[in-house]
């Protein structure tokens, strides 16, 4: 019976340390940004990648410590529906972009 719950576990994902581990990453990515904007350390452009750089990694680690894409066993259908949404988005802002960039001049 206890075999049968630690397997359940195992099924679902992690365990507690990686949770802990996912959570302190977060924690940080989060604060990282949020102190150099509070004290205006670094130019705006390098704010600005600080904070893309940030929100990768932050995307990054919800995907590996909390979604478990890393566990998924054959054939990766969630991680085919995650690239699929990513390339749609994708689309979708650098379209949005370039209307935006062409509307601009025409105006």
């Amino acid at each position: 019976m206890e075999n049968h719950n630690a397997n359940a576990h195992d099924a679902h994902g992690g365990s507690m340390k990686s949770y802990v581990i996912g959570f302190l990453f977060s924690i940080i990515l989060t604060i990282i940004p949020l102190v150099v904007v509070m004290n205006d350390l670094l130019s705006k452009t390098a704010t600005t990648l600080l904070i893309l750089i940030t929100a990768v990694l932050q995307f990054a680690v919800q995907l590996i410590f909390f979604m478990h894409i890393r566990d998924e066993e054959k054939p990766r259908f969630n991680l085919m529906a995650l690239i699929f949404g990513l390339v749609i988005l994708l689309t979708i802002v650098a379209g949005s972009i370039w209307i935006m960039t062409y509307n601009a001049v025409a105006s």
